[in-house]
């Protein structure tokens, strides 16, 4: 995946997660309150992948430059 696929997907998870916290939270169900934490963790690990992903290539291409000059 590139880095902007894993932040979108990553945000999206985010914001399912705090949705189904929400529900969970009004319904009463700490089932689903544990599942919208858990989604809403891995949304946060997805956009720290596509961050890193955004720094590597970044990075790569700082050592391109200096090296090609």
């Amino acid at each position: 995946m590139t880095s902007t696929t894993d932040k979108a997907k990553g945000y999206a998870n985010k914001a399912a997660g705090k949705l189904t916290q929400e529900v969970g939270k009004v319904l009463g169900s700490d089932k689903m309150k544990a599942k919208g934490s858990a989604q809403e963790l891995k949304g946060n690990a997805q956009v720290g992948i596509g961050k890193v992903k955004d720094a590597a290539k970044d990075g790569a291409k700082a050592v391109d430059k200096a090296l090609n000059k």
